[in-house]
């Protein structure tokens, strides 16, 4: 499986907080969801970290069956609109949004 994450390296504009998370479960979410061959999407949102640098303000990650299902997606018409609709989050963002593909194994947890 592959795992496609994008990193909102920076912070919230100050007095945007709410406005922030309330855009992404609004407006984004259900585009995200929408993506051909995502089997699943996550928002990681930064609690603690035992650095300073990165702040990592959001982390999207959507986990897709290959690269094959990747480059479907990018080029669906879902994503065109989702990157259309992110222009409202990054204007209440400052800092940079990077994005990365890692291939990803799952193990099962030891019962007992």
């Amino acid at each position: 499986m592959f795992i496609r994450c994008a990193f909102f390296r920076g912070q919230v504009r100050p007095g945007f907080e709410e406005a922030f998370d309330s855009y992404i479960h609004e407006h984004l979410v259900p585009l995200w969801t929408r993506f051909p061959g995502a089997q699943e999407v996550r928002v990681l949102r930064q609690v603690e970290s035992d650095v300073s640098d990165p702040r990592l303000e959001m982390v999207l990650s959507v986990r897709y069956p290959s690269r094959e299902s990747i480059e479907l997606a990018l080029a669906s018409e879902v994503r065109q609109r989702s990157r259309e609709v992110s222009k409202g989050l990054i204007d209440m963002f400052d800092g940079t949004v990077f994005h990365t593909v890692f291939s990803a194994e799952e193990f099962p947890m030891p019962k007992g």
